[in-house]
């Protein structure tokens, strides 16, 4: 009887031990197979740039620091300008002048359909910038902003603020020579700064709340003093409607700049921004985007 206890004892004891060895070699299964499965992705456009948001390391990069046409993804660092200005007051009405609507029509530019004479708040000239890319809430935003007795001087001060902004954050690979993206041959940046101007303008709760918005109706004041609702002003970014987590943050595009993205995601507490420049399609800078963002939250684990 003692020899069957101390028998089944030993069985008892190997069978546990055998069971420890093999939750071990489990273990160290499941911890070793995230590792392998990050694969780096191959993207369409010529530049992408991801970093983990938390403390700026760099989680992907391609030319990275390669100074390109940004287009209309030089919005980020116009609405940071507008929302750094000192007492800014985000209900201050902005009368749409015909110089905006004359510009439009001009560069065929993309727009927030802002009719003249209407008194427009600074709050909705940011959603009109950042949802519809409006140009013309670019130019109002610029001119109103912008110090100087001329409206070419208020914009080239709106323009000189944009380029100051860029240098304190230690960027040495931007200019803006425009207020929306339509340069003169001299606005570009790059993947890496990109992201560095949108995380930056991200810490802004106004910023955030803008850019994560899918859809806005603005009201407006007419010349006679009635109410006007807009037609909805929707967001441009594909992704806050296709990637779970996303946050953010703008498109672009232009005959030299194709099609450019900047996007951030939130998944699990960790938030990855980045950025993809001269891709050759909305649904392949989205793709692009996808990839790079799955790669940076499978790299952060």
């Amino acid at each position: 009887m003692n020899t069957d206890i101390k028998g089944t004892r030993r069985i008892r004891r190997a069978a546990a031990v055998a069971v420890t060895s093999g939750a071990l070699i489990a273990t160290g299964a499941l911890t070793a197979a995230p590792a392998q499965a990050v694969t780096t992705p191959s993207i369409i456009a010529k530049g992408g740039y991801v970093m983990n948001n938390a403390n700026g390391s760099s989680l992907y990069s391609k030319a990275a620091d390669t100074k390109r046409s940004t287009g209309s993804t030089t919005k980020i660092m116009t609405a940071k300008v507008v929302l750094a200005q000192s007492n800014l007051n985000l209900d201050k009405k902005v009368t749409i002048q015909k110089a905006y609507s004359d510009y439009i029509v001009a560069n065929n530019a993309s727009q927030a359909h802002l009719i003249v004479g209407d008194k427009v708040t600074v709050r909705q000239l940011l959603y009109g910038l950042m949802l519809p890319s409006g140009c013309d809430a670019a130019y109002a935003l610029a001119d109103t902003y912008g110090s100087g007795s001329t409206r070419a001087a208020r914009v080239s001060n709106f323009i000189g603020k944009m380029n100051s902004a860029a240098k304190s954050l230690g960027l040495n690979n931007t200019h803006f020579d425009s207020f929306d993206g339509i340069g003169k041959g001299s606005n570009y940046s790059t993947p890496k700064d990109l992201t560095k101007i949108a995380s930056s303008a991200m810490k802004n709760s106004t910023f955030r709340t803008i850019v994560k918005t899918k859809s806005y109706t603005a009201k407006t004041i007419t010349k006679t003093g009635s109410t006007r609702t807009m037609n909805a002003w929707t967001n441009t970014n594909g992704l806050l409607s296709s990637y779970s987590g996303t946050i953010g943050v703008k498109t672009g595009s232009g005959p030299q700049a194709g099609y450019c993205l900047v996007f951030a995601a939130t998944r699990g507490g960790k938030t990855v921004i980045g950025t993809v420049l001269s891709s050759t399609s909305i649904p392949n800078r989205e793709s692009d985007a996808k990839k790079l963002m799955s790669y940076g939250f499978a790299k952060l684990g």
